[in-house]
């Protein structure tokens, strides 16, 4: 089985919108017992939280329940245990890898690399903004699971 882990800043917002979408697209692609999913953050300030309410309704509106998803936070076992582990934006990407052990052979990258059209590098956090933020970060996560999910496919169909 393939385990992949996002992760962002409180794990309320980005990652379980990223944990939510990707799943849901594995479970339509059939694949939910080769792939398994999980979120965290990089800070235990949110530790047990559902997903912020804007995140959810955005969420709920385009199809997807985060609903049973509770904030963690990202421990150093998480390296034993994911295959990809998935950072938001650059600072909690560099909070992850001076956790990383040297003997990590998973994937440890940014989540936008996968997708596909991306004219940034970081999925931005909506937390404290207005707007139409958390449809656009939503948008951003479902077209990076679409790459994702292609990548994780091939690799596991080759082996």
């Amino acid at each position: 089985m393939t385990a992949v882990l996002f992760v962002c800043l409180g794990n309320i917002c980005r990652s379980p919108t990223a944990h939510g979408v990707f799943q849901a697209k594995v479970t339509a692609a059939g694949w939910q017992d080769r792939i398994r999913v999980d979120s965290c953050g990089t800070s235990g300030w949110h530790v047990g939280d559902s997903p912020d309410r804007r995140s959810a309704e955005a969420a709920s509106v385009a199809g997807y329940d985060l609903s049973a998803l509770r904030a963690r936070q990202f421990h150093a076992a998480d390296f034993e245990h994911f295959d990809y582990i998935l950072a938001m934006d650059e600072q909690n990407l560099a909070d992850l890898d001076t956790m990383r052990p040297s003997d990590f052979n998973g994937h440890l990258g940014l989540f936008l690399n996968f997708h596909p059209e991306a004219v940034v590098r970081e999925v931005p956090d909506p937390y404290y903004g207005a707007g139409d933020g958390f449809q656009r970060v939503l948008a951003m996560i479902e077209q990076a699971s679409d790459g994702l999910l292609r990548e994780v496919m091939g690799v596991h169909s080759s082996r």
